[in-house]
């Protein structure tokens, strides 16, 4: 393999991205804002990717204060509560009667749907609302 010096930016870019992972606090595709343990020696060292400087701010926040991963968080029962107002929505449409057998592939594509990505911009729109004003 050629040098660093020598590799295009997409085959860089290549080489650090974190492909298969997913941002720490919304879910959404990472966009090269990382952090990696720098205490830990041995390989792999724990890592993990955010979406955005906002998200990575508030993952910071939340490891500072020592809020463990186990139990869901305040913001987090507060993303499920936005999610569950967009998945009543789609409920209303499909009908509140009709049972979970019933359900055609696509109305459980649309719930399904509805409530990870209702999660993740409830997610992301806190993150935004926590994140310190950028000072430039």
């Amino acid at each position: 393999m050629a040098s660093n010096s020598r590799l295009s930016a997409s085959e860089r870019h290549r080489l650090w991205h974190p492909r298969g992972t997913l941002c720490a606090v919304c879910a959404q595709l990472p966009h090269g804002f990382g952090w990696r343990d720098p205490l830990r020696s041995k390989r792999p060292r724990p890592s993990v990717w955010f979406c955005s400087m906002a998200c990575q701010s508030d993952w910071t926040r939340r490891a500072r204060a020592g809020v463990g991963m186990v139990d869901l968080t305040e913001e987090e029962r507060a993303a499920v509560t936005a999610t569950m107002q967009r998945v009543a929505l789609l409920m209303d449409e499909i009908g509140w009667g009709t049972q979970l057998a019933e359900l055609t592939e696509a109305q459980v594509r649309a719930l399904i749907e509805g409530a990870v990505e209702g999660f993740r911009e409830a997610m992301a729109d806190q993150a935004r609302a926590n994140a310190p004003e950028v000072p430039f």
